[in-house]
């Protein structure tokens, strides 16, 4: 298996602004003093400049246009309603917010399809929504392709049992714990998993101190490192600036490049770069706007693609 792929689904925002919806449990989003359209049209210039920095690598980025009459602000994160795996599965999520559900679109699959990519079969979650159980994708889910792994760190967006279902599904071994934030003074669940951990080929980076429970802390350490990753830990003030929110990808002739936000490479510390650059290329872009008003960054952004080619 590959833990890295070339190919990257990004959805461009039309409406993109601050989701009231989403807030109540995602504690990075901030409002800012300026009109849904300015915001929008700044979140649209972030996303041009990060999507040709990709393309400057050899990343093969499929853009796809948000639609006006959906008003999904939060369109611009793919990767939590939607994921692409080896086998052709394609794996449909449930949302806690009701406006996301509105991102799921059949068209990406055919625009896939047109692509050359195999679909075999569509796993849909989404009945869950029903009884109020969640599992946000690859925002919930941190897949070791290598090793047959997925960690999950629980949240009002990730449910275990379905987790554990997704696991028998995509034949996984699950890795299960809570990670939290301080927030006014209280220690409350990290939304998703992917703001405090990012796994690449030989690496993790991951916030350590997020994992109160000792004995969670030192099982997933232990599955880390007898699979062979060097640990790279980082402060709950660098998760703040999006530093967990990172993701390897394949660029020119199969080179990795660790893909992060500006306000997250400038969170690190010289001696945290260079443990990264041992393992792999750096690369980033600022998401200033985007971060701020949808509390997601560049992992975020990133529908990872590993369907065959036909």
């Amino acid at each position: 298996m590959q833990q890295t792929t070339n190919t990257i689904l990004m959805i461009r925002p039309v409406n993109f602004r601050m989701n009231e919806q989403t807030a109540v449990n995602n504690f990075f989003q901030e409002n800012l003093d300026i009109k849904n359209q300015e915001i929008n049209l700044l979140a649209q210039q972030e996303f041009d400049v990060f999507v040709e920095k990709l393309k400057g690598i050899g990343v093969h980025v499929i853009v796809v246009d948000d639609k006006k009459e959906t008003d999904t602000p939060d369109s611009i994160f793919p990767n939590n309603w939607i994921s692409f795996h080896k086998n052709g599965s394609v794996v449909i999520y449930p949302m806690f917010a009701e406006n996301r559900r509105l991102e799921r679109r059949e068209d990406i699959l055919d625009i896939l399809e047109q692509e050359g990519f195999v679909i075999n079969q569509v796993i849909d979650y989404t009945s869950a929504e029903a009884e109020n159980f969640f599992l946000e994708g690859t925002g919930s889910i941190i897949m070791d392709r290598d090793h047959q792994k997925a960690y999950c760190a629980l949240s009002p967006r990730a449910d275990e049992d379905l987790f554990i279902e997704f696991c028998e599904d995509l034949d996984c071994f699950p890795v299960v714990f809570t990670a939290n934030q301080t927030v006014n003074g209280e220690r409350k669940p990290i939304y998703h998993t992917n703001v405090m951990m990012c796994i690449g080929e030989t690496f993790a980076v991951i916030c350590l101190d997020s994992i109160d429970d000792k004995k969670e802390r030192k099982s997933v350490v232990n599955h880390l490192k007898n699979d062979g990753k060097e640990i790279i830990t980082i402060t709950e003030e660098q998760v703040n600036n999006f530093a967990g929110n990172m993701l390897q990808v394949n660029g020119v002739n199969d080179e990795g490049f660790l893909v992060m936000s500006e306000s997250a490479y400038k969170s690190l510390t010289n001696q945290q770069i260079s443990k990264l650059q041992k393992h792999t290329k750096i690369l980033y872009s600022s998401l200033d706007t985007i971060e701020t008003c949808g509390g997601g960054s560049a992992r975020c952004m990133m529908a990872e693609v590993f369907l065959p080619k036909a």
